[in-house]
């Protein structure tokens, strides 16, 4: 029993809400307001309708862009997680025009199973807001010419603008040197997604930040492993916190490491 010492006043702690890796995602990335130091040297505050979201996925004709990003991305328009100005634009070496990338991205797209409603309707808007440009990851020209036509769908607002990079690590910083020295946003903010896999290991992984942040600040730079995403890994602090038998024995001292395996009937097709 605890003991109260005299005077003392017992208040109820209200437990904290953490923000979901999701929600933080959500909030920070895509949020169509920008910086607070943006707005103070700005002057002014910035709404909805004064801005736009630029989100261009580099190495569009990939596996991954075809069966992750594209999907993803529609998601969160048919959530109504997107601003209301956005476009979303493919980039890579392959020669294709917007409707031929509109035709690849659109047998990918499908809507979630307990929520149908206006589904084809989505798809078709969506659809309308994706472009294409054809470019090479090193070429400084290709990329200016990407920012000249990212400002025509701009219409002279506040452009923020995110470059998804699935590519190849070992190209990495060829992308990110021309897209920040040729297609930043010069009023709004400038963010870059790095997929997995960072680096081979620790030096690795901290060669490459420090590469990166030549171009970019920390706070530009956003890393993401998609399979973190998936149920059975996000349960794993479930099964160990929550768990009596399991709890007092997950260490290192008797755990040497755990292995979550994905069995799949396909090929890495150009992921690995």
């Amino acid at each position: 029993m605890a003991i109260r010492p005299p005077g003392a006043v017992a208040t109820k702690v209200s437990p904290v809400e953490k923000e979901t890796p999701i929600e933080k995602l959500k909030s920070e990335l895509l949020s169509v307001t920008s910086s607070n130091e943006w707005d103070e040297k700005a002057g002014f505050d910035i709404n909805e309708n004064e801005s736009t979201v630029s989100i261009t996925v580099v190495g569009a004709s990939g596996d991954l862009a075809k069966k992750k990003i594209f999907p993803a991305l529609f998601a969160l328009y048919y959530e109504g997680c997107l601003p209301k100005h956005f476009t979303v634009y493919g980039y890579a070496r392959s020669k294709m025009t917007d409707a031929e990338l509109r035709n690849m991205v659109s047998k990918t797209l499908t809507c979630r199973i307990d929520k149908r409603e206006n589904c084809g309707e989505k798809m078709e808007e969506f659809l309308k807001r994706c472009f294409y440009h054809s470019g090479q990851y090193d070429s400084e020209e290709n990329f200016a010419q990407l920012d000249k036509k990212l400002k025509e769908h701009e219409g002279g607002k506040v452009s923020n603008r995110l470059f998804y990079l699935s590519i190849p690590p070992n190209i990495f910083i060829d992308a990110v040197k021309c897209a920040s020295s040729s297609a930043s946003s010069g009023n709004g903010w400038t963010r870059v997604i790095v997929e997995k896999p960072f680096g081979r290991d620790s030096d690795s992984s901290a060669a490459l930040t420090k590469a990166l942040k030549q171009y970019l600040t920390e706070d530009q730079i956003f890393r993401i492993d998609h399979y973190l995403g998936k149920e059975l890994v996000e349960n794993l602090s479930v099964l160990r916190f929550s768990n009596l038998i399991f709890e007092p024995l997950w260490s290192r001292q008797y755990i040497r490491n755990v292995q979550l395996i994905f069995s799949e009937d396909f090929g890495t097709e150009g992921r690995g």
